[in-house]
């Protein structure tokens, strides 16, 4: 059985969990760090073999400095939570410090940098910054980019993803993005973890600088629609619209991210992960057991929408 320790933060997220759960099933030791030990997920965690949560800030450097103690591996994925670029610093040096022996951070493309009148999105920027300095500093380090989650799909009023329901029945996800254009798609909770772990198990010696597009399907808009409605079976209709809607409250700085995605994906239709990127193949090497979006909708969206309060599915 494996013997190595795996550092995760921002454990209660769905990337990291991801990983705790498969890592920690086949005998990693996982050292989960969280903000607070509440919440459904952090529970769930605390409760498996292998699993040692870890709980306080990352603004907290003392716990930062012990973080990575004694442990050989480390996924890391920083939030807007905090100072990320800060944040993400501190954990590199850490981890350097401390000898890991394969970093792998969850980054993002600035488009910015290619030009071609494209902005950079601000929640974006701040993870190709991190990227640039963990390279900077010589961390045996591979880089995943993440596509859309399957699971940010709702029917709450939350922008950008909301598949509302209409009056008929059938649902109406309303974005920027243009109908034919494909986006690449990843279950985070279900596919980051084996893919993760395969590239721990692969070593830096194979992706030690790489970057990889973590996304199973590639669909239009449209695709993703039609998929949607055979998984839920009901209409599934797609209409764009240049402007992403605000409903409710949202985060600091997310409404200049929704700004940047009308301007990058609606205006430019660039693609999402950059033109040195491309999806499924290389994340496809990695793991091929991933859930799509049609199963998603079919076994798990009812499921997400019924924790909510929902009942539509009734």
């Amino acid at each position: 059985m494996p013997s190595k320790i795996i550092v995760t933060v921002n454990s209660n997220g769905r990337q990291a969990a991801s990983l705790a759960r498969v890592a920690s099933a086949v005998g990693y030791n996982v050292r989960a760090q969280v903000r607070v030990k509440e919440g459904v997920v952090a529970q769930e965690l605390e409760g498996l073999a292998n699993v040692t949560l870890v709980e306080g800030p990352l603004e907290d450097q003392n716990l930062v400095s012990k973080l990575f103690v004694g442990a050989q591996l480390a996924f890391i994925n920083t939030t807007f939570w905090g100072d990320e670029v800060a944040i993400g610093r501190s954990l590199a040096e850490a981890a350097k410090k401390a000898g890991i022996q394969h970093y792998i951070y969850s980054s993002m493309p600035d488009h910015s940098v290619y030009g071609n009148g494209w902005p950079g999105l601000p929640l974006w920027s701040a993870k190709f910054t991190v990227e640039n300095f963990v390279r900077q500093i010589g961390l045996p380090s591979t880089f995943v980019y993440t596509g859309i989650y399957n699971n940010n799909f709702t029917s709450l009023p939350y922008p950008l993803f909301c598949m509302e329901l209409q009056g008929n029945g059938s649902f109406e996800w309303k974005a920027p993005f243009h109908p034919d254009v494909p986006l690449p798609l990843l279950d985070a909770e279900h596919d980051v973890g084996p893919a993760v772990l395969q590239l721990f198990k692969d070593g830096p010696r194979k992706w030690s600088g790489h970057r990889i597009a973590l996304a199973f399907e590639v669909l239009s808009p449209r695709d993703i629609c039609a998929a949607f409605s055979r998984g839920v079976g009901r209409p599934v209709t797609y209409k764009h619209d240049p402007s992403i809607e605000i409903k409710v409250s949202i985060p600091i700085g997310y409404r200049e991210q929704l700004q940047g995605i009308e301007v990058l994906f609606g205006r430019y239709q660039a693609p999402y992960f950059g033109p040195e990127l491309s999806a499924p193949d290389e994340a496809l090497r990695l793991w091929e057991g991933y859930r799509g979006i049609e199963e998603y909708a079919r076994e798990v969206f009812p499921l997400e929408e019924a924790a909510n309060g929902l009942n539509w599915m009734n």
